[in-house]
């Protein structure tokens, strides 16, 4: 992006004049909750984010002063990472709260820790819990923003969102684009979160899975739903691939995962019946040879995965410029 374009899109970082707000509420718990124009918003700021990452000199003072807490109740490489890293970045005092050596761990109920949260008086919470609706509880009992890194299997708002911003990169447009999201999608809160975004911004959303792996009230997403990848893939601009949640599945729901590869793994020959030039995405962590072969998650014709990865600390970044503008 040109440098003028830059200065023009976010004026906030380089000058004292009080920015516009971008979303209407004070957290971002998630997509389920805020608008299009809100998204789009979203996206023109990670766009300058993006930019400004990939220069010599990466760092703004915008959130100088400010505290931000990650607090993950699960294990989370990409997306703990790339939130500490947009808050050091935007020159924020950031802690990771280790959970496993925490008071939660002896028993603290996640009400307790709202509160010694709240003493510590942080401006900005990202929290991932295992049980939906946690981090809606604790915007309920914190002063402070809250982000929601992704709740149970409600949903996981920073990841729609970044997802959105590397279709966009690449394609300019949701309108008549077909995305086909593949894989575990009853335990997904990253697909919940796509469908909902997706689908807003004009996109038309398929779901491929076996039967077994999709939710009961799968018919209430208001999506085209397939059990057949051939079928599925079809004329699909993007293949969005999922891994198999064994943490979160009761009992055996797929046959094996040689099985599952067979059917329901992304390889050439699968994705040889989506759209010539469609492109591949996939949340993380992979599970090669599960859910994606190699070759494709590494092929760069095809594969955006690592610049899902790139775009995920821009996201991030704008979120929390955006957060901050409600912030007195």
């Amino acid at each position: 992006m040109p440098e003028a374009d830059l200065l023009s899109i976010r004026p906030t970082l380089m000058t004292s004049a009080k920015p516009a707000p971008i979303l209407k509420s004070s957290h971002l718990l998630g997509i389920e909750g805020i608008s299009a124009p809100e998204v789009v918003a979203l996206l023109d700021l990670a766009e300058t984010y993006a930019t400004l990452n990939r220069g010599a000199e990466k760092k703004t003072a915008l959130l100088k002063g400010r505290t931000l807490i990650n607090l993950f109740f699960e294990a989370s490489t990409r997306t703990q990472s790339s939130f500490e890293l947009a808050g050091k970045r935007m020159g924020a005092d950031v802690l990771n709260m280790s959970v496993k050596t925490s008071s939660v761990s002896k028993g603290e109920t996640l009400i307790d820790t709202a509160a010694t949260l709240h003493a510590m008086r942080p401006d900005i919470l990202v929290v991932r819990h295992q049980d939906s609706g946690a981090a809606e509880l604790l915007s309920r009992k914190l002063d402070c923003s809250v982000v929601n890194a992704g709740d149970g299997q409600h949903e996981h708002p920073t990841q729609a969102l970044l997802d959105a911003l590397t279709i966009r990169r690449h394609r300019g447009s949701f309108e008549n684009l077909t995305v086909a999201i593949c894989g575990d999608i009853a335990h997904s809160r990253v697909a919940r979160s796509n469908i909902r975004l997706l689908s807003m911004m004009g996109a038309q959303v398929r779901l491929v899975a076996p039967r077994t792996l999709l939710p009961c009230d799968v018919e209430r997403f208001g999506v085209k739903v397939f059990t057949d990848m051939k079928a599925g893939l079809a004329g699909c601009d993007i293949v969005m691939m999922l891994r198999l949640q064994l943490e979160r599945m009761t009992g055996a729901l797929v046959p094996s995962a040689r099985e599952y590869f067979r059917f329901y793994g992304l390889d050439r020959e699968k994705l040889s019946y989506a759209k010539p030039g469609a492109l591949v995405m996939h949340p993380g962590p992979m599970n090669r040879g599960v859910e994606i072969a190699s070759d494709i998650a590494d092929d760069v014709d095809v594969s955006l995965i690592s610049e899902q990865v790139e775009m995920g600390v821009a996201i991030r970044m704008a979120v929390l410029d955006a957060l901050s503008r409600g912030m007195t």
